[in-house]
């Protein structure tokens, strides 16, 4: 089922956000330190950012005919782009 709302589409992101947020937020409360909320903020940016090159970069700068449908689809795409070279 392809979700098509834009008011669902918005929920669906809050709540992607908050689930982000509690975890974030338990794990430092389990392990207060410094370190590892710089590391937390670091590993979160990073996955947002593979997240952006599988999504945009890949679309736009390496094959415009790729079409992003989830990171299933990417990991998919590029076991055929492997299995071709």
């Amino acid at each position: 089922m392809d979700l098509t709302n834009p008011r669902l589409i918005y929920l669906k992101g809050l709540l992607f956000l908050f689930a982000g947020l509690i975890a974030s937020a338990a794990i430092l409360i389990e392990i207060p330190s410094l370190k590892i909320a710089l590391l937390l903020c670091i590993a979160i940016w990073s996955f947002a950012r593979a997240y952006y090159f599988a999504f945009y970069v890949i679309q736009h700068y390496v094959d415009p005919a790729y079409r992003f449908a989830g990171l299933w689809s990417f990991f998919k795409y590029e076991l055929r782009r492997r299995s071709r070279n």
